[in-house]
């Protein structure tokens, strides 16, 4: 039986710290999907939601549900989206806020989505 190499899932870990408060996300990339998790002081499962990208060739806006929780609904299915478009791929997202209100969360998240994009890309190079 020969042996064959198969690449595993990426992952990334990162923060931002904003008016003292840590906001951390947890990116794990496999061949076909993306799971992130965005959490405010501590690494925790919240409100999660799955977008899908349209196939290759269809022109429209990518379809998303949330799959578990109400309370951050919008940011979660407003981010899936966004890097479901971005990568291409199946992508869920968690969403957990503490304090802060989900309209001012989803900025921050942004920019720590962006930070995770960047030391993806910077790993990825390091390893070519």
């Amino acid at each position: 039986m020969g042996e064959y190499w198969i690449e595993r899932a990426r992952v990334v870990k990162e923060e931002i710290v904003e008016q003292d408060t840590r906001f951390l996300a947890v990116y794990v990339e496999a061949k076909n999907s993306c799971l992130v998790m965005l959490s405010e002081r501590e690494d925790k499962l919240g409100t999660l939601a799955i977008a899908v990208p349209n196939p290759q060739g269809l022109v429209g806006p990518v379809t998303s549900q949330t799959l578990l929780g109400e309370r951050n609904s919008i940011s979660a299915r407003m981010l899936a989206e966004y890097i479901a478009s971005k990568k291409g791929k199946i992508a869920m997202v968690s969403v957990y806020l503490d304090k802060l209100t989900e309209i001012h969360a989803q900025k921050v998240f942004m920019n720590l989505i962006e930070k995770v994009f960047l030391k993806e890309k910077q790993k990825e190079k390091i390893k070519t």
